[in-house]
């Protein structure tokens, strides 16, 4: 892949701007080390007063989080142009959450689960650290050489 280096340069997001990106998306992976190595999950989520919640059922998820293990959760999107792109890393320790307040709240903020089954678990991660990036797609003209048509 090449890299334009005469344009701008991948932009590092400052706080206010991750969280800001967060909310406008719903959707990420979340990412957590087992024995087999690492697992990652695509999960919707919402923000939640300076965490981040999701639901989950039985699993590795939800074995993770018993665990003790540290969660990364990331989300992406792009602008409606599809001109910038954006990338939010969220890391921190993670646990269960079930007092009826969070849970009422997690669902008043639209989160709800998309797969069907038992997602009972809800999950808060506490942030430990909160990084993100945005930039500038080049053109697909930019990533491949173009085919010369007179080859066979």
């Amino acid at each position: 892949m090449q890299n334009d280096t005469s344009g701008r340069q991948t932009e590092v997001l400052n706080v206010h701007d991750c969280w800001k990106y967060l909310r406008s998306a719903s959707v990420g992976r979340v990412a957590v080390s087992t024995a087999n190595g690492p697992e990652i999950f695509p999960v919707n989520y919402v923000p939640d007063y300076g965490t981040v919640v999701f639901r989950t059922g039985p699993g590795t998820k939800l074995d993770a989080v018993l665990g003790g293990a540290t969660i990364v959760l990331e989300a992406d999107g792009l602008n409606a142009y599809g001109t910038i792109a954006w990338s939010v890393i969220v890391k921190g320790p993670a646990e269960v959450v079930d007092s009826a307040q969070d849970v009422q709240e997690a669902a008043d903020a639209g989160l709800s689960p998309w797969e069907p089954g038992s997602k009972d678990n809800l999950v808060r991660v506490t942030p430990s650290e909160v990084s993100g990036r945005r930039f500038v797609i080049n053109p697909t003209s930019r990533w491949w050489p173009p085919l010369d048509s007179q080859r066979t």
